[in-house]
């Protein structure tokens, strides 16, 4: 399969998982609430958990290790065959036995993520803390699956097969998205779930087998399609050979710094079970909106230019990563700026869509917000982490981690003192500043790293950007007040019928005037980076022939994010 027929399929495939991932959230709120229910607290709680537990024990370091060595495997006469059915025999195994202690240790777990209320009346009440415990049985089995993906989905993309991989998030969504509708037609929505009084064993059991059977079902679509990779699996426990040993230092760079993220998350999760109204059920679906363009366009975008910073590493073209790296945040930059404006301006009526109260819809505005602040630099940030990469460099972002670690326990800590009603926003407030920070760290890193990469060029254009984002964002603003999406009984608050239109209009407007001032201004980093995004979706190669990699992995260590974020 050729590079652009492979970026076509993961960026389709991407789009409709974010879309129907969206879809599923928005059931999710209506099902059991979000902002003030104690009951989506817990199960926000209950959710994140096989994630941290199974992101701190693989990570992206899964990814880092297995494909080299799968690719290196299939030159072997049984075309990689035995070293395959060693590593899959290998990998079910630990993750089965570590599903099952991680399981028997919900109780514990819950303890490590939240603050009990106990005296003070801050954090989770006795009841949330029980809840969360019975739905953290039935989450926990998660960590298999999530394993059995993940292994399966590394040797798809090894054999050049990355349909099924890229697909199967949404066949995970579908699941998801009917389960949830059929435990309200059972159990109504979350003007009677939102109340911990009403969780009984039907529903701890309905919601919490619905979860793990979408993780279950992602799995299960790799493992009915594994005879595309023109493998044959069976069980082999004779694990000598797999090669963990020459997995290398670069490895376990990588996963100190996988280590020192979920410690972070640790302690973004205990800061965040303080939180009233907003909570962490509401940290989780705004970092969710505010990731939609990183993941979308960022990745996308960086994907195809890690490909040729590795390429330039290769033959020690250092010129050539300055070059791509410029043209990579000036691209990135274009279109995040204005992602940043609209996300902020339709902040209010989005919160509709997963809020039924106007108060509620305003303290998810604010974590949106908050967020938001950081949205340039933050994807700007997974850029630059990408030359290190290319050129074999994982000491050096781990060595920042760890700094960086401190900087966001400071930020935490400032944010827990806030009064309860804010302390959600706090902490988002608390992971922008860190990012902010994080990024003005790595530009130097990388200008020490590979030498000037034109940062004044850099800046010049990202303040054009800012000064056509904001006629855009005011026209926006406007569209949206005259619809009357900042007012407790307008149209775009009253229903999410007109939350979506509002949003739609806002975005419209907004888009046309922003693109349509570029283009006037004829800027050459819009043609370069349409070029890119076209040719992604027209399975061809863009402008300057970069294309995306496959092997160019996403789920490398990244910049600082909320803990339980769903990569999916």
């Amino acid at each position: 399969m050729n590079a652009g027929r492979a970026s076509a399929i993961i960026a389709s495939g991407t789009m409709v998982s974010r879309i129907l991932g969206f879809v599923k959230m928005a059931m999710l709120a209506m099902a059991i609430g979000q902002g003030g229910s104690h009951a989506a607290e817990a199960f926000g709680l209950a959710n994140q958990l096989p994630n941290n537990v199974y992101a701190l024990v693989a990570g992206g370091v899964m990814s880092a290790v297995l494909v080299p060595q799968i690719v290196k495997a299939s030159k072997a006469a049984d075309g990689g065959e035995s070293y395959v059915s060693k590593i899959l025999t290998l990998g079910g195994t630990v993750f089965l036995l570590l599903a099952i202690v991680a399981t028997i240790a919900a109780p514990i777990l819950v303890d490590v993520y939240a603050v009990s209320a106990g005296e003070s009346g801050v954090g989770f009440t006795d009841a949330q803390m029980a809840l969360a415990v019975a739905l953290a049985y039935w989450c926990m089995p998660q960590i298999l699956f999530y394993a059995i993906y993940t292994l399966l989905g590394e040797i798809y993309n090894a054999r050049g097969q990355f349909g099924p991989y890229t697909w199967a998030p949404v066949v995970n969504n579908i699941v998801s998205i009917a389960g949830l509708g059929a435990f309200m037609l059972l159990f109504g929505g979350e003007a009677i779930n939102n109340d911990i009084a009403v969780w009984n064993a039907d529903r701890i059991t309905l919601l919490g087998a619905v979860t793990t059977a979408g993780v279950a079902v992602q799995a299960l679509v790799l493992v009915l399609f594994f005879r595309k990779t023109g493998l044959r699996f069976r069980l082999d426990f004779g694990w000598r050979g797999v090669g963990l040993r020459a997995t290398g230092t670069a490895a376990m760079w990588l996963f100190g710094i996988v280590i020192i993220g979920q410690i972070k998350g640790v302690v973004q999760s205990r800061v965040a079970s303080m939180g009233e109204v907003a909570n962490i059920a509401t940290m989780q679906n705004s970092w969710y909106v505010f990731s939609l363009p990183h993941s979308i366009i960022a990745v996308s975008i960086a994907i195809a230019y890690f490909t040729s910073m590795s390429r330039h590493a290769s033959v020690q073209n250092i010129a050539g990563i300055r070059q791509d790296l410029s043209a990579a945040l000036r691209g990135v930059g274009m279109l995040t700026t204005i992602s940043a404006f609209v996300l902020a301006v339709i902040a209010v009526p989005f919160a509709r869509i997963l809020e039924p109260r106007f108060d509620l819809m305003l303290s998810m505005a604010w974590v949106i917000w908050a967020f938001l602040i950081c949205l340039v630099a933050f994807s700007a940030e997974y850029v630059i982490q990408r030359v290190f990469f290319s050129l074999g460099d994982t000491r050096t972002p781990f060595i920042y981690a760890c700094f960086g670690m401190f900087v966001t326990f400071a930020l935490l800590w400032g944010a827990s003192t806030l009064p309860p009603v804010w302390i959600i926003a706090g902490t988002a407030a608390a992971v922008s500043a860190a990012n902010l920070i994080s990024c003005a760290v790595w530009l130097i890193l990388v200008r020490r790293k590979i030498g000037p990469f034109g940062f004044k060029l850099i800046g010049l254009r990202h303040v054009q950007y800012l000064a056509y984002a904001l006629p855009a964002a005011a026209a926006g603003g406007v569209t949206v007040w005259v619809l009357g999406g900042y007012r407790a009984s307008g149209f775009g608050t009253t229903n999410v019928l007109g939350a979506v239109t509002t949003c739609l209009a806002a975005g419209v407007v907004m888009a046309v005037i922003y693109f349509g001032l570029l283009y006037l201004t004829r800027n050459p980093d819009f043609r370069a980076t349409v070029d890119i995004v076209v040719g992604k979706f027209r399975g061809g190669r863009g402008n300057g022939g970069q294309d995306a990699d496959p092997d160019g992995d996403p789920n490398l260590p990244g910049p600082n994010a909320p803990t339980g974020t769903d990569p999916v």
